[in-house]
């Protein structure tokens, strides 16, 4: 409930501290004393944007702050989750600084509006005009309904259900589209993955497969080679060998003479050693070397097919190759794999819709069983506000696919009088029935619902005598169970408050000043008797006022 309010600086009011109770409370004033004002300051402190021009002295900051007791209002979780500090005497603070900026405080904590917004609406509601233009309006109607149906925990269940249904949705179609993307690459990465597996490329050693082809295509000029060396070393007299054996010889002779030619000896002997194992080995290699047309063949066909490859994939590398091949590997199984996850993210899908339907399906139920409950307490309402014919239907319809809360359309329809047929809201109600239909809606909402303190501004315009009896105990009713205000011209309805706020012009040195005073027992005598009679108050006033207020 809104406990206290200080507006300072703010259009026609220099400052003003005002204190409230529970209950009904009621305030009045003569046209243009500035009850708008009230409502202006108090909309401000619930996130209305703020203007330069509603400042009072544009050389000071304008100070709007309201207190609110909010024990009863179970907001934890919303502070927690605008990352507010929770204090069941929460306040509010709007200013307005000579620049036009302006700021928002939670408990001494800035705020964006769009907080103050979340916050607000949960703490009072100002019902004006506007507001009863909502009730033709499909979200208003089913908060209406749902509101009596307790289906706050169903929708929401459903809400959070409808989220990851949707991005599961999401999910599902992003990989139907790579799966079709997938698609128009699988053959030609099948065809690059079965090249490359083909070659066994981990068994390809391209150097020695150089090496291999070069001895091949010149086996006969290794031949020839290999046994012009082998004539050279062996052949007798003039081979190297026996030249070598010679010289072996003739050091032998002197090899007693002195180390050095000793030394020279045995390295001869050294050489010739190696000469022999030469031969031999020119021997092995000979006797090995044949013509081989096919290996040639199938040696040069190896190397050409991993030249082209390298080509082809603009590499220089057997391992950038095999690297390539297993990107391709990925890419196919990930191709060939995408069914079976398309598959099992379709009854993931369908799991959860099974799921959503069930809970639409309480949400419908109770919206069903509620509805002729609310129309019955409905039209009684509005036969004692003077509307004895007027008639309402509420039509609920099953839908065929999920909507933000469930998977229903909803229309409340109206008639006005007898006779006539019904017809959508907004198009067979008047502004004065409109209003009189939010108060019946809002009264039973009351009864079912802890609603936030609420405000009437002026919602008995129009109306008088036993109608307006009827509206005051309609609000007085509401006042047991929550907070409320309204803003009247009609004595019936002031007289029913338990207390009683005046909104008055004051001029001071040719400058005026709105002012709210809460009046006592014999002042709100005087105000009633003056709202019955005019300035000039009687003693039938004095004593209507009276038995109004008793």
């Amino acid at each position: 409930m809104l406990t206290s309010l200080h507006i300072k600086n703010y259009a026609l009011i220099d400052e003003l501290s005002v204190a409230f109770n529970n209950g009904l409370t009621i305030i009045t004033g003569e046209t243009g004393a500035g009850k708008s004002i009230l409502l202006g300051g108090l909309s401000l402190v619930l996130g209305k944007r703020a203007d330069l021009s509603q400042v009072k002295n544009t050389g000071d900051k304008c100070i709007i702050e309201a207190t609110f007791d909010i024990a009863n209002y179970d907001l934890k979780a919303l502070f927690t989750s605008l990352d507010l500090d929770y204090d069941v005497q929460t306040i509010i603070r709007r200013e307005i600084l000579p620049s036009g900026k302006s700021r928002a405080f939670i408990n001494d904590t800035p705020v964006t509006l769009e907080s103050l917004v979340a916050l607000s609406s949960y703490l009072i509601d100002i019902h004006s005009q506007h507001q009863t233009q909502q009730l033709t309006q499909d979200d208003y109607q089913f908060k209406v309904i749902d509101g009596l149906a307790e289906n706050k925990g169903n929708l929401e269940d459903f809400s959070k259900g409808l989220v990851e249904y949707k991005s599961l949705q999401k999910s599902l179609e992003a990989l139907k589209i790579s799966k079709a993307e997938l698609i128009k690459e699988y053959d030609y990465n099948l065809f690059l993955s079965k090249e490359l597996n083909e070659i066994n490329l981990e068994k390809i050693n391209l150097e020695d497969l150089e090496s291999q082809y070069e001895e091949l295509n010149n086996v006969e000029i290794i031949g020839e080679k290999l046994s012009s060396v082998k004539s050279i070393l062996s052949t007798e007299e003039i081979g190297a060998i026996d030249q070598l054996n010679t010289a072996k010889q003739e050091l032998t002779k002197i090899a007693s003479f002195g180390k050095s030619y000793e030394a020279l000896k045995e390295r001869i002997i050294s050489v010739g050693i190696e000469l022999d194992d030469v031969l031999i080995e020119l021997d092995n290699l000979e006797d090995n070397l044949s013509s081989d047309p096919q290996e040639l063949e199938r040696i040069g066909s190896k190397i050409q097919i991993v030249n082209n490859l390298f080509q082809k994939h603009a590499v220089s590398e057997v391992n950038d190759l095999i690297g390539i091949r297993n990107d391709l590997k990925l890419k196919i199984d990930n191709t060939e794999s995408l069914d079976e996850t398309i598959l099992l993210k379709e009854k993931e899908i369908l799991k959860l819709e099974e799921k959503l339907n069930q809970i639409a399906s309480k949400i419908h139920n109770k919206r069903k069983k509620i509805i002729p409950v609310f129309v019955s307490k409905l039209e009684t309402i509005l036969s004692d506000l003077g509307m004895p014919n007027a008639k309402f239907k509420v039509e609920l319809e099953v839908t065929d696919h999920f909507v933000k809360n469930g998977k229903d359309n909803l229309q409340f329809l109206f008639m006005a009088n007898k006779g006539s047929s019904y017809n959508e809201l907004k198009k067979s109600a008047s502004g004065g029935e409109l209003s009189r239909i939010m108060l019946a809606i809002k009264s039973i909402l009351a009864e079912y619902i802890q609603l936030p303190s609420i405000m009437f501004d002026e919602i008995d315009t129009g109306v008088s005598g036993e109608i307006s009896n009827k509206m005051g105990e309609i609000m007085k009713h509401m006042s047991n169970k929550m907070q409320v205000f309204t803003i009247t011209h009609l004595p019936q309805i002031a007289a029913k408050g338990n207390s009683h706020f005046k909104v008055f012009k004051t001029d001071t040195k040719d400058v005026t000043h709105t002012q709210l005073k809460k009046l006592n027992e014999e002042e709100r005598i005087v105000e009633i008797a003056q709202m019955l009679g005019g300035l000039t108050i009687t003693d039938s006033a004095m004593a209507h006022a009276k038995q109004l207020l008793n």
